[in-house]
Formats: C-alpha cells, sequence, structure tokens
C-alpha cells in the first residue's frame, strides 16, 4: 500500500515504522525550561500509535538549550563550540529523563541512542546502528535519538536533527519521517508575505520547490530551518521514505495536523537497495569530480563514470572515499566510491582508457566510479 496523503501517515497499514523527530523549539521554552505539559500531550500520541500497531523513533533536539539553561541561563548556549558541547554534556540527561519519565506515564519504556555523523556515513557502524534500531523496536522501546554533541566537531557533524531524522529512518528501515516543527509545512514563498500558500503536497523536490525555501530556524533556537527540511526530505524520497512537515506548536499535534489536513507531505519517488540508500543519503563526501556534458548524460543512462568525462577534481580522497559528481554548472548529479585518488584521478582526468596505462604505471581499472558503487542525485 502506498502513502499519498498526510493522514496516510497514521495507518499502521501503510506506515508500520515512524520517525518522529522533535525541534528544540517545541519542547523547550526560551528560558530554557522543558514544556513539559505539551511533551505529555505528545507521549499520549505516540503511545496510541504504539496500540495501533506502529513503531516509533523520535529523533529529539533540546539538549543544547537544557544545559546552556542548566550551567549559566544569561549566555547563549552556542556562543562557541566549546559551550555548546558542554551544554549538551548537562543537557542530554535532562532530555533523556525527560522522555523517559514522560513516555513511562504512558507505559512506554524509552531508549537513548546518540550518533555522530561518522556512525552514519562508515557502513560497519550504520549496520550496528540497524542492527541496534531493530532489538529496540521490536521489543517494544522507543528509542530517543539525538546527534551526540558532546563530542562532535563543527566539522564532522549533521548539524541538524533533519537530516538526523532522515539518515535515522534509513537505518531503522522506517516507512516515513514526520519533521514537528514551528511552522505548518512548506510555504510557496516567505509565510508571513501576503499571498503565502501552503503546499499540501510534494511529488518530488526540484529546482523551483527548493526555491521556496528559507535558510533559518523560525525560532531562533535550533539550528535548522527549510532548506534543511528539504535537504531531509530529498534523502528520505530516494529511499522510498515518505517526510512530512508538520506544526508540532499544537497540544497533541499529530492529531491536530491530521485533523485540520495542514502540513506538507512529500511522496517517495524511487526505493533504492539498500547500500544505494545509504550511499544517496551520506552527507561528507571527499571530494569534488566536474564532468563534461556527454558524461552527465552517460551517468543518467545508469553508466559507470569513466576517467575521459572527468574534467575537474577537487577536494583530496583516496580510493574507496566517498566523492560528490557535478555538471559542468556545479549542478550535483551523483555521488560514489572513488576507484581511484584525486592524485590518480588528476593524472588521467580526460583521457581515454588506452592512454591511462602510462599515466599511472598499471593497468587502469574499469571506471573513476562503477555504477554499483553510485547513486544519482
Amino acid at each position: 500500500m502506498t502513502i499519498a496523503a498526510l493522514t496516510d501517515l497514521l495507518d499502521p497499514a501503510k506506515v508500520r515504522r515512524v520517525v518522529l523527530k522533535v525541534g528544540s523549539s517545541l519542547l523547550v521554552d526560551g528560558g530554557g525550561r522543558a514544556r513539559g505539559d505539551w511533551l505529555g500531550t505528545l507521549a499520549g500520541e505516540i503511545a496510541a500509535m504504539v496500540q495501533a500497531g506502529q513503531q516509533v523513533v523520535v529523533v529529539s533536539s533540546g539538549a543544547i538549550a537544557m544545559g546552556g539553561a542548566l550551567l549559566d541561563p544569561s549566555l547563549n548556549p552556542r556562543r562557541t563550540l566549546a559551550a555548546a558541547q558542554a551544554s549538551a554534556s548537562v543537557g542530554q540527561i535532562a532530555l533523556a529523563g525527560l522522555w523517559s519519565a514522560k513516555l513511562a506515564t504512558q507505559g512506554l519504556t524509552a531508549g537513548q541512542m546518540l550518533l555522530t555523523l561518522d556512525d552514519l556515513e562508515d557502513r560497519r557502524r550504520y549496520l550496528n546502528a540497524s542492527a541496534t534500531f531493530a532489538h529496540l523496536l521490536e521489543a517494544g522501546v522507543v528509542p530517543i535519538v539525538n546527534e551526540n554533541d558532546s563530542v562532535a566537531t563543527e566539522e564532522i557533524r549533521f548539524g541538524d536533527n533533519d537530516r538526523l531524522a532522515a539518515r535515522v529512518a534509513q537505518a531503522a528501515g522506517a516507512d516515513a519521517v514526520v519533521l514537528l516543527s514551528d511552522v505548518d509545512g512548506l510555504y510557496d514563498r516567505a509565510p508571513q508575505d501576503a499571498g503565502a500558500q501552503l503546499v499540501p503536497v510534494v511529488d518530488g523536490i526540484d529546482a523551483e520547490t527548493l526555491a521556496m525555501a528559507r535558510d533559518t530556524s523560525g525560532s531562533g533556537m535550533g539550528s535548522g530551518g527549510m532548506v534543511s527540511k528539504l535537504q531531509a526530505a530529498q534523502i528520505a524520497e530516494r529511499a522510498g521514505i515518505a517526510l512530512a512537515i508538520v506544526n508540532g506548536t499544537h497540544d497533541t499535534p499529530l492529531s491536530h495536523a491530521m485533523d485540520h489536513g495542514t502540513g506538507t507531505i512529500f511522496l517517495p519517488q524511487r526505493s533504492d537497495t539498500a547500500r544505494k540508500a545509504w550511499l544517496g543519503g551520506r552527507l561528507a563526501p571527499a571530494g569534488t569530480l566536474r564532468v563534461d556534458a556527454g558524461c552527465e548524460a552517460a551517468l543518467k543512462d545508469g553508466a559507470s563514470l569513466l576517467a575521459a568525462g572527468v574534467v575537474g577534481i577537487s577536494g583530496a580522497f583516496v580510493r574507496g572515499d566517498l566523492v560528490t559528481v557535478v555538471s559542468i554548472k556545479g549542478v550535483k548529479l551523483a555521488q560514489g566510491l572513488a576507484e581511484y585518488s584525486s592524485r590518480e584521478c588528476e593524472a588521467i582526468a580526460g583521457r581515454r582508457e588506452a592512454d591511462q596505462a602510462e599515466r599511472l604505471g598499471y593497468a587502469p581499472r574499469s571506471a573513476v566510479i562503477h555504477r554499483d558503487h553510485m547513486v544519482l542525485l
């Protein structure tokens, strides 16, 4: 059964497993205090979903905001990386305790999983996380997930929980993601502009859709904005996962969104294999390969990336690293695992196979990126 509308997200016949992302501004007020009553209504909705036969994973923001208020409410907890990490360390305990207590009142057990970008970029660690999710969910536990901000660095981190939620959905084998936000969904222009219209359904993200987004968090408290939500939707739609944005500021926000028909749902576009979905969702490429128009057309027809079509290389990478493939104009086309280092790619770029052996000093491989290790974006 396919997902076609917002209301399908609470139908266990169509969505057995769902990831629910909760933003900082929903969980924590301006003073860093938890909005316990609101969370209690959401916990009740989660319990109803579980009772109906759904399995729920929660990706929860709020640790930095809560921890900062406990350490020193007069200071911005994100003023430096060290301050954010310390705030996260303190706040994560409070956040986990809050979720555990609220879910316990509904007869549910919470489990905590703290992830870094590397945990989901590395294939072996990704599979370990996937196995943990499966075991927790089959045991009836509600995993509470957050980025491990106490150790994540500026260079190696998700930076927002929207994209983390989409990657968690892949690892957990979820059918859908619901991003609870402080807006009703995606608008065709800034929501405060006259004539702004809510977009109820997006059947494939294109340039026009991306142009509707703004890159700042509406509350100023979180780290994500509409841009990060669309990036999350792109990760989800390639993996056959539906993603919805709904307003979480109401009590019982899921029921409110369904009853009033407010929200935006992004429909799945394809269902890549598990490995290709993982490749397509990875967020930290080591370099970029620019290709000519002929190569671009060949890639879209399912071909491997050959050295003859490469016209530019940036970044420093080794064989097996993730690299992004872009067009002459810089449009992202694909990403995959390089068969050559960046230095080797520079030596053979634009050259036919017959000329590569002399440059490399050994017989060339069949492709710079083989199609089995590449996914179109």
